[in-house]
C-alpha cells in the first residue's frame, strides 16, 4: 500500500486513479476543473482543493495533464507541498526538447522526477494492460520500477537520456494515427467499390505485419532501400486507389501521393517504394 496523489483527472488520469485504489493505495486526486476529480471519490479517493495538498505526504505523484505547460504549472504549483524522497510521475505526451530541459533542470533542483508517458486506453488502464515506457536517472526509476510494473501489460525502462520516452510516446502515436488513418481510407475504397467495410479490413489477414516492420522498416532505419516495389508502380496503384476514392474524404494517402510525386520529380521513380523514408530527394 502506498500514498500516491493523482494531478490530473481526464479520462485516462481516472482511470489510472481508479485502479490505484482498487489495488489498495492510498489516493488522493486533483484537478484544474474541479467537476472532472469529485466521481473518483466514489472509489474512495479523497479529492483535494488544490495541487499543494494533494501531494502533501505522498510518496509518489502521478501526473496526467495536457502539455508542457500545464507540466509546468502544476510542478510549480504543488512544490511547496512536495517530500524531498517522493517520485514524481510524469505520464503526459510531451515534446521531446522540453521533456529533456525539464528532467535535466528538477534532478539539478533536488526532484526526483521521472517522464513515463503510456499507450494505454482507459479501459486498459483500469484492467493494468498497455504499456509504459520510461527515461530519467535509474536510481529513481529502480525505487519506483516495482509500482510502475504493477499498472501496466508491459514496462520499459529506456535508460537515462531524458528525452527517450517523449520521443518513444511520439513514435508510438505516430503509428497509431496512420494505421487509424489508413483504415478509413479503405473504408473509403471500400465503399467506391460497393464493398463492405469489413471485407476491406480483414485484408490484414493477408500480411504479417510485424514481419514487415521487422524487415522493411528495419531496412529503412538503416538506409537501406532494396529494390522490391518500384516507386512510380506504387504511384499507379495509388493514384487508382484516388480513383476509386472519388470525392470522398481521405486521411492517409493524399500525403503519401504528395510525397512520392516529389521523389519522382527527383528522378527516383525506378527506385524501391521505401525511399519515402529517405531523408531529402536527391
Amino acid at each position: 500500500m502506498a500514498n500516491i496523489a493523482l494531478l490530473g483527472t481526464g479520462l485516462l488520469g481516472s482511470a489510472i486513479a481508479e485502479a490505484a485504489a482498487k489495488r489498495g493505495d492510498i489516493v488522493t486526486a486533483w484537478n484544474r476543473s474541479p467537476d472532472k476529480a469529485r466521481a473518483l471519490a466514489d472509489f474512495g479517493i479523497r479529492i483535494a482543493a488544490s495541487a499543494v495538498d494533494a501531494v502533501r505526504g505522498a510518496q509518489r505523484v502521478h501526473l496526467v495533464v495536457k502539455d508542457d505547460a500545464a507540466v509546468e504549472e502544476v510542478i510549480a504549483s504543488m512544490r511547496g507541498g512536495l517530500a524531498v524522497d517522493a517520485v514524481v510521475i510524469d505520464h503526459s505526451t510531451t515534446l521531446p526538447e522540453t521533456t529533456a530541459a525539464r528532467v535535466a533542470r528538477l534532478a539539478a533542483e533536488g526532484m526526483r522526477y521521472l517522464h513515463c508517458p503510456v499507450f494505454m486506453t482507459p479501459m486498459a488502464a483500469r484492467a493494468t494492460q498497455g504499456s509504459i515506457v520510461a527515461a530519467g536517472p535509474r536510481a529513481v526509476f529502480d525505487a519506483v520500477a516495482d509500482d510502475l510494473a504493477k499498472m501496466t501489460g508491459r514496462l520499459e525502462y529506456l535508460g537515462e537520456r531524458g528525452d527517450a520516452a517523449a520521443a518513444t510516446k511520439l513514435f508510438g502515436n505516430a503509428l497509431i494515427l496512420s494505421l487509424i488513418g489508413t483504415m478509413a481510407d479503405m473504408l473509403a475504397l471500400a465503399r467506391g467499390s460497393d464493398m463492405s467495410g469489413q471485407d476491406a479490413i480483414d485484408v490484414a489477414r493477408l500480411f504479417d505485419l510485424n514481419a514487415m516492420v521487422a524487415t522493411r522498416g528495419g531496412n529503412m532505419a538503416a538506409g537501406r532501400f532494396v529494390l522490391g516495389f518500384e516507386l512510380a508502380m506504387a504511384r499507379k496503384d495509388l493514384a487508382l486507389m484516388l480513383e476509386t476514392a472519388g470525392s470522398q474524404a481521405l486521411s492517409v494517402l493524399p500525403g503519401i501521393a504528395s510525397r512520392m510525386d516529389a521523389l519522382i520529380a527527383a528522378g527516383r521513380g525506378s527506385e524501391d517504394v521505401t525511399i519515402l523514408g529517405d531523408e531529402a530527394p536527391r
